[in-house]
Parts: structure tokens; sequence; C-alpha cells
């Protein structure tokens, strides 16, 4: 029996630091998330308190409102359409690279589409539509595949900000 109980308590031992290097490997690039999601809100004015949720104290932005990560815990959606928010988008976002969807629409939105949102390879869907943005639309990368409908309602969107 001993050489079972040791046998198990190594495979135990095993299995518990592999969980933890996993944890420990996995950190940095979800709290590049969380860093990402906290320069947007820190840039954005929410009096409806959609942001309310998002506390950078807390490790896992899955909790978040509006937020929607995959099994590894990486923000896969933003979802903040008709939330009455107002200012710029970060360009931090531009590190969200597991983001796969970026619905923006129907807010009080100003400034450019950050430059930075080209290099999302994994972004399928955005809407930045009835708001307020400026500047170039984004043609390059994922945006190739984002149709002009997306884009609409933005008046100042194609003009110099």
């Amino acid at each position: 029996m001993v050489p079972m109980a040791g046998g198990s308590l190594l495979a135990l031992s095993v299995i518990v630091l592999a969980a933890v290097v996993s944890t420990l490997l996995l950190a940095p690039v979800a709290a590049n998330d969380i860093d990402a999601l906290s320069a947007l809100k820190s840039g954005l004015k929410d009096p409806n308190g959609a942001l309310k949720t998002w506390d950078p104290q807390l490790v896992d932005p899955c909790t978040w409102f509006h937020i929607t990560c995959d099994d590894h815990k990486r923000v896969t959606c933003i979802d903040l359409g008709r939330q009455n928010l107002s200012g710029p988008l970060a360009p931090e976002l531009g590190q969200l690279d597991r983001l796969q969807y970026l619905e923006v629409y129907g807010n009080r939105l100003s400034g450019p589409i950050p430059k930075e949102l080209v290099g999302l390879s994994n972004l399928k869907d955005a809407d930045f539509s009835n708001n307020d943005f400026c500047g170039p639309i984004p043609t390059s990368g994922p945006f190739r595949h984002i149709p002009r409908r997306s884009f609409a309602n933005n008046p100042r969107l194609g003009k110099k900000c």
C-alpha cells in the first residue's frame, strides 16, 4: 500500500504542479485582456453604469457584464451595443488577440476607429454603426470582411477628425 500511496501522491503533485504552471503561464495573457478593457472603460463616459462590473482587481474579466470569453478565459466578445456610452475606443483593444466580435453600435462613441484593430486576426464581426466616429474606415486585416453597413450612420467617418 505504501508504494501505491507514494505513487498516488507523486501523481497528485504532478497534476497540481501542472495546474499551477498553466495558470501562471495564462495569467499574463489574461492580464493583457484586463488592461485593454480597463483602458477602454477609463476613456468612456458611462452614465447608465453598463461598465460597473469592470473591476480590474477581479482577475477574471469573464465575469464582467457585456464580455464573453473562451475556455481559456480570454476575451472573445465585447457587446456594448446601445449602452449610451460616449468617448473614444481605446487603441489597447488591439491587444485582445482572441477577440472575435466587437459590438459598439448605437452609442455616442467618437474619434477614430483605432488602427490597432486591424491586427485582430480572429475578428469575425464588428458593428460600429450609429455613433460619431471620424477618420478613415479600416479596410485591411479582418476589416476586409466587415460589411460596410457595420459603419453606417457615422456622419464624420471617412472624414478628417
